[in-house]
């Protein structure tokens, strides 16, 4: 952050000529205001433990708490809605027998933030060629609720290929439309 104080000395002086007469003509009204801010920070400190009681109290109900201007707490919760995006999918293959598949979604895929209202992933796979032609020929892997996912191998699976299609899952079950596959070898 760059110093609002010049650094030579001719506009250091200049600066300083200048901020002592606007605060001179001025001092009044930066009086003032200043002591405005000190009241409405003295009077919140006085509010904000009222409003805690009041809020509490089961003798105050909803219509009083909106006529006094004060949150009203929603007490029916809004069901997670169903998810419309996709994850993206990207595999590690750096680890023998190891695939680490990371996943974001389509419309933030520079943050590791799932969709609002999704639990996680789900994670099917299909090891061998050829690619599958759609989800029916996958298998289920896990649900993830961070990325990213190990999934190891044993030795036969070795140079083989592994196919991997993921969707968004919330948090009432209901689930998102699939990934693109992502196909990685299993190194051995």
């Amino acid at each position: 952050m760059p110093d609002y104080i010049p650094q030579s000395d001719g506009n250091f002086d200049a600066w300083q000529i200048n901020f002592i007469t606007y605060a001179a003509a001025n001092a009044a009204a930066l009086a003032a205001r200043q002591a405005k801010d000190d009241s409405r920070s003295a009077l919140e400190g006085v509010i904000r433990p009222l409003v805690a009681r009041l809020q509490s109290s089961p003798d105050v109900d909803d219509t009083e708490r909106q006529a006094l201007g004060i949150t009203v707490r929603d007490v029916t919760p809004t069901p997670a809605a169903v998810p419309t995006t996709r994850p993206l999918v990207t595999v590690d293959t750096s680890q023998r027998l190891r695939h680490v598949i990371a996943f974001t979604d389509e419309l933030t895929p520079t943050r590791k933030a799932k969709p609002a209202g999704v639990m996680g992933a789900e994670v099917w796979v299909k090891v061998g060629d050829p690619a599958p032609s759609g989800p029916s020929e996958l298998s289920f892997l896990a649900v993830d609720t961070r990325t990213p996912y190990t999934a190891d191998y044993a030795g036969e699976d070795a140079n083989k290929v592994a196919h991997y299609m993921l969707r968004w899952l919330n948090t009432r079950g209901d689930k998102g439309p699939w990934s693109e596959t992502a196909s990685a070898t299993i190194g051995a």
